[in-house]
């Protein structure tokens, strides 16, 4: 793996080391992004920017741009693989994952009827985040997980931390008037978890009312908002409204997600799971509703098939890196190695379920349906780009 580094500079030229101005865009301060290449592939990444003259790009200057660029990270805040490419070329020429789940924390303020995070550990050291940090080098996105992330005093000196990096941050949104504005511009988004309206996600997770506080905190403080809902058969009738309550919201999407037996998910009734059949049947009613409403977050359904088992590369408190879920595998998780201790191009080589990774973040595995494009100027586009 070549590890190549690349910035903005003030006047909106990117400049690599040892090559000329390759390209001009419009941005209102310098930027550093870093990327991997992998051969001719290179990942390439930086937190969203906001135009200094949005107006000198037109939309088929964008859209041109877009086209030359394998892999996109979008408005709907997922990966997008170019049609041409092949994934499974991708997959396999790959040196490391698209991303990766950092929990800070497995403490919570609440105490969701699915929640699989259910064993306690310390929270991880500075330092050690550090070290995780610098191992993950290369990894375009990050997600700063839990528990509940922002019952972290010192979330936003965490965040720094991985400056550079496409950073999600899931969060119940609790603590959102006490961390939102030092987020700002800092997080590419913020992950809420919500199932629908009041008297759904005070039964299935916690205080809807203390959750759309912190939502509105978020969106005062300019972040990028995305929803996502665990759907049990007794949430079905309430998708319509979450997915309503997501395009209220102008959220990047919608992400559904089906519940695993773990944790306090081990005490919910048989007849809540649903098939892998009923899930779709499901996805498709929504989809078809979301287009006669025209409502516009991206939404994506993950079931556990084959092709999305171990899909995830999660790392505990204390460095352990594991694939997720695993489904013959002690508590669903399969160890790959620690963090601490090598680097994560060490951890992918003896991972096996690279194909199931690439193919669910890049949305071949799972259901989905995109966000509508915006205006170029409106746009919060997080690039993958050739080399």
């Amino acid at each position: 793996m070549t590890v190549v580094w690349v910035a903005w500079d003030a006047g909106g030229v990117q400049r690599r080391r040892g090559s000329s101005p390759s390209r001009r865009v419009a941005v209102s301060l310098a930027v550093a992004v870093r990327a991997y290449v992998e051969k001719d592939l290179m990942i390439a990444y930086s937190p969203s920017v906001t135009a200094a003259d949005p107006a000198a790009r037109s939309a088929s200057d964008e859209e041109s741009s877009r086209a030359d660029e394998p892999v996109v990270f979008t408005d709907g805040h997922h990966f997008d693989l170019a049609a041409s490419l092949d994934l499974e070329a991708v997959a396999s020429a790959a040196t490391g994952p698209l991303s990766v789940i950092v929990q800070v924390t497995k403490r919570c303020n609440f105490d969701c009827s699915f929640c699989s995070e259910t064993l306690q550990e310390p929270d991880p050291t500075l330092v050690a985040l550090e070290r995780v940090r610098d191992n993950l080098s290369g990894v375009p996105r990050v997600f700063l997980s839990g528990g509940e992330p922002l019952l972290r005093r010192d979330i936003v000196d965490i965040v720094d931390m991985f400056a550079g990096t496409v950073i999600g941050l899931p969060t119940n949104a609790t603590r959102g008037l006490q961390h939102a504005r030092d987020l700002a511009g800092k997080v590419a988004f913020v992950n809420v978890g919500l199932e629908g309206p009041r008297a759904t996600t005070n039964r299935v997770r916690g205080d809807y009312d203390q959750v759309m506080e912190g939502i509105r905190a978020f969106q005062d403080a300019g972040l990028p908002l995305s929803l996502s809902a665990v759907v049990y058969r007794s949430t079905l009738t309430a998708l319509p409204f979450t997915l309503q309550i997501a395009d209220v919201l102008d959220a990047g999407k919608l992400k559904l997600i089906m519940p695993l037996r773990k944790g306090n998910a081990l005490d919910l009734a048989d007849h809540e799971f649903l098939t892998v059949e009923e899930a779709a049947a499901a996805f498709e009613r929504l989809a078809e509703l979301r287009t006669a409403h025209d409502w516009r977050p991206a939404l994506r359904l993950t079931a556990w098939t084959p092709d999305t088992e171990g899909h995830m590369i999660v790392v505990s408190p204390r460095g352990l890196a594991s694939a997720w879920p695993v489904y013959d595998a002690p508590d669903l998780l399969e160890p790959l190695g620690n963090l601490l201790d090598e680097p994560i191009s060490q951890i992918w080589a003896r991972y096996r379920f690279k194909r199931n990774h690439y193919a669910k973040y890049l949305g071949r595995s799972i259901h989905t349906v995109s966000r509508p494009g915006r205006p170029p100027a409106a746009r919060r586009s997080l690039r993958i780009a050739h080399a």
